[in-house]
C-alpha cells in the first residue's frame, strides 16, 4: 500500500465514523505514524508504507472509533501558533480560547512588565502564550492537578519560556497577590450536561469540565476572591459558556470591587470572553 492509498483508506474510515474534517485528521494521523511532515507525505505519496505502519494506523483508528480524540493519540495540539503536548490529564486547547489570549494581549503594550496568573491552567496554553508575548512579565501557571502542572511545565520547556512559575493551588489557596491580570478558562459545563457531551469531549478530564449544577461554581469563587489578589485597575479575564454571559455579568455587577466589564464574541458570534477591571 502506498502513502496515497493509506491516506485515502484512512480518510474513508474516518468519514464512516462521522468525522467532518476526515481528510485533515487522516493527514495528521498518517503524518504521525510515518513520522514525516504532511508536505513530505504528499511529495512521497507513491512510496510504500510498511506492514508495521499499517498495523499502527489500524490500532489508532480503533481508538478513534471509541471516541479518543486524535490529539490524545498524537499527543499534540497547536494553539496560538505554538505546539502543546496534551494527554488525558488536560483539556485539548481550542481555537475559541485564543480569543481570550488575544484580548489579554490587547490590554497592555507588549513590552509591559506584568504579573499574570493563569488560573486552572491545564496544559498551560493560555499562560505560556502570554509569556511568549509579554517577555518582560512573570506568568504564574496554577492548577489543583499535579498531573496537569507536570504537563504545563513540559510545555513551558517545549516552547522555551523561562518567565513562568508553576504553582499547585486549589483556586487561590497558594497564590501571590499584587497581580496585574488574572486569566482563566475554568470548568463551566453544568454537571447534568456532561453525559450528553460529544463522545470525544467526554474523554477529556471531567475535573476540567464540571462547573457544578449550573456551571457557575468556579465563576462565583473567582469573582468573589480575585479582587483580593488583583492590583487596583487590574483585570480579570474569563472564558465562558455559550449561555452564561448574563449570569456572569450579574455576579460582576453585584461585586462592587469591579468598576466595569465588557464581553467579546467568538468566531461563531457567541459571547465567549468577559473582561472586568478592578476599581
Amino acid at each position: 500500500m502506498t502513502i496515497k492509498q493509506a491516506l485515502l483508506t484512512t480518510r474513508e474510515k474516518l468519514k464512516e465514523m462521522g468525522k467532518e474534517d476526515a481528510h485533515l485528521q487522516a493527514k495528521r494521523l498518517l503524518s504521525f505514524v510515518l513520522q514525516r511532515n504532511e508536505n513530505d507525505c504528499i511529495v512521497h505519496e507513491e512510496e510504500n508504507v510498511t506492514e508495521q505502519e499499517i498495523e499502527k494506523m489500524k490500532q489508532y483508528l480503533a481508538q478513534m472509533q471509541k471516541g479518543v480524540p486524535i490529539q490524545y493519540i498524537t499527543k499534540e495540539q497547536e494553539f496560538m501558533g505554538y505546539p502543546f503536548y496534551v494527554d488525558e490529564n488536560v483539556l485539548i486547547p481550542q481555537p475559541d480560547t485564543e480569543i481570550l489570549v488575544e484580548e489579554v494581549m490587547s490590554l497592555y503594550p507588549k513590552e509591559s512588565k506584568l504579573t499574570i496568573l493563569d488560573l486552572c491552567t491545564g496544559s498551560g496554553c493560555i499562560g505560556i502564550s502570554l509569556a511568549k508575548y509579554f517577555v518582560n512579565s512573570r506568568v504564574y501557571l496554577s492548577d489543583v492537578s499535579k498531573e496537569a502542572l507536570s504537563i504545563a511545565e513540559k510545555n513551558g520547556q517545549k516552547n522555551h519560556v523561562d518567565n513562568i512559575q508553576i504553582l499547585q493551588s486549589n483556586l487561590f489557596e497558594n497564590i501571590p497577590n499584587e497581580l496585574d491580570v488574572i486569566v482563566s478558562n475554568p470548568p463551566y459545563i453544568p454537571s447534568k450536561e456532561i453525559p450528553f457531551l460529544p463522545e470525544e469531549v467526554q474523554k477529556e478530564p471531567h475535573i476540567a469540565l464540571n462547573g457544578g449544577i449550573e456551571g457557575l461554581d468556579f465563576y462565583q469563587k473567582i469573582i468573589r476572591e480575585s479582587p483580593k489578589f488583583l492590583k487596583d485597575k487590574g483585570y480579570l479575564c474569563l472564558e465562558m459558556g455559550y449561555d452564561q454571559k448574563e449570569k456572569i455579568a450579574s455576579l460582576l455587577e453585584k461585586n462592587d470591587a469591579f468598576q466595569r466589564y465588557y464581553t467579546k464574541k467568538d468566531l461563531a458570534g457567541i459571547d465567549r470572553v468577559i473582561v472586568a477591571q478592578k476599581k
